[in-house]
């Protein structure tokens, strides 16, 4: 499990910030399993989702960096939750999948051409001697307004998107999972952004979008 444990450069769970967050969110918790739930609904909810922090730059993957922001899009908060899990002793990994989303926004589906990614993160917690799925990736409030159910998570059983939204309409499609990794497989990470966005920072305001042009014709 000590791999699973230590500190990155991406998952700085040694960083005074994530240690102090992690412990005062976690304090009054009897065991690992309730500070795993209490980790997850902070990252899923008072991290915003933005798909605009998508970004081709190492330093926008960094879990301080995160928190600080208060906001990023699934693999930056999976970074984050793995990194808090970590801070109070609990083992983490971060995994992958490709899936397609039938529910995407039209504007991004315009903007992007696409409603499969090629590279969705989510973090894996050890809990009662079994690795975890948690997704912490799409906030309450985010959910509400699309119409699609929120991740619940009770420490327990995987917590992943649902297939279907809540009219029972096609919502997230599981097309192939990828091997969980310690640490954030950076690299890789970027050869599936690159050819979506291009070489792009994190948008922290909406109006940073205005004037990007979207690489055209790649098809997954």
């Amino acid at each position: 499990m000590e791999i699973f444990l230590k500190p990155t450069e991406a998952i700085d769970s040694d960083n005074n910030t994530i240690i102090e967050t992690a412990e005062s969110l976690t304090y009054s918790c009897k065991d690992n399993e309730e500070k795993a739930v209490e980790l997850f609904y902070f990252v899923r909810d008072q991290i915003h989702y933005s798909v605009y922090m998508v970004s081709t730059y190492f330093e926008d993957f960094i879990a301080s960096t995160i928190l600080a922001r208060k906001k990023g899009y699934c693999v930056q908060k999976a970074l984050l939750l793995a990194a808090l899990a970590r801070a109070v002793n609990i083992p983490s990994r971060l995994a992958f999948a490709k899936i397609k989303n039938h529910r995407v926004p039209k504007e991004l589906v315009a903007q992007t051409g696409m409603n499969v990614f090629p590279s969705h993160g989510y973090t894996q917690l050890f809990l009662n001697n079994r690795w975890v799925s948690a997704t912490p990736a799409f906030d309450k409030e985010l959910c509400k307004g699309m119409g699609v159910p929120v991740v619940e998570f009770d420490g327990k059983n995987d917590a992943i998107l649902s297939s279907h939204d809540l009219e029972g309409r096609p919502y997230i499609e599981y097309i192939e999972k990828y091997e969980p990794q310690a640490d954030l497989p950076f690299e890789w990470l970027k050869g599936r952004l690159v050819p979506i966005w291009g070489e792009k920072h994190a948008w922290l305001d909406l109006k940073d979008s205005k004037g990007h042009r979207m690489p055209s014709g790649y098809i997954f």
